[in-house]
């Protein structure tokens, strides 16, 4: 009698167990969607901040000297006597590995003028 006791409570704590692991899979993937949902909800958040940006009052240039260009900078500036490259960031963002590299290279001065005639 009491093996059959011992079993049957093996058996309910084994599948106990299978539930729980299930469980806790299931919340796991959920607890995944809605971390990639965020950070794509930021993503989008990003690109539609960045659109807005040369027309708030604290941009320091003229929006109409403003080109917008998306990827993988958000623009430039042509200004009377500069061109200055931008990258608008919001909240926590930081600059990508390419966007380090292009920093790097505008602050290296390799920057170059190409003149392309069809012919």
């Amino acid at each position: 009698m009491l093996e059959l006791l011992l079993l049957l409570v093996s058996i309910a704590l084994f599948l106990a167990v299978v539930f729980l692991i299930r469980k806790l899979l299931s919340l796991k993937r959920g607890f995944e969607q809605l971390l990639f949902e965020k950070n794509s909800q930021s993503v989008r958040y990003g690109k539609l901040t960045e659109q807005f940006v040369p027309f708030i009052e604290s941009f320091p240039y003229e929006p109409a000297s403003f080109r917008f260009i998306g990827n993988p900078i958000d623009g430039v500036v042509f200004g009377e006597n500069e061109i200055v490259f931008c990258e608008f960031k919001a909240g926590n963002s930081s600059l990508n590995e390419n966007q380090r590299r292009i920093r790097q290279l505008v602050e290296s001065k390799k920057i170059k003028w190409l003149e392309f005639k069809l012919r």
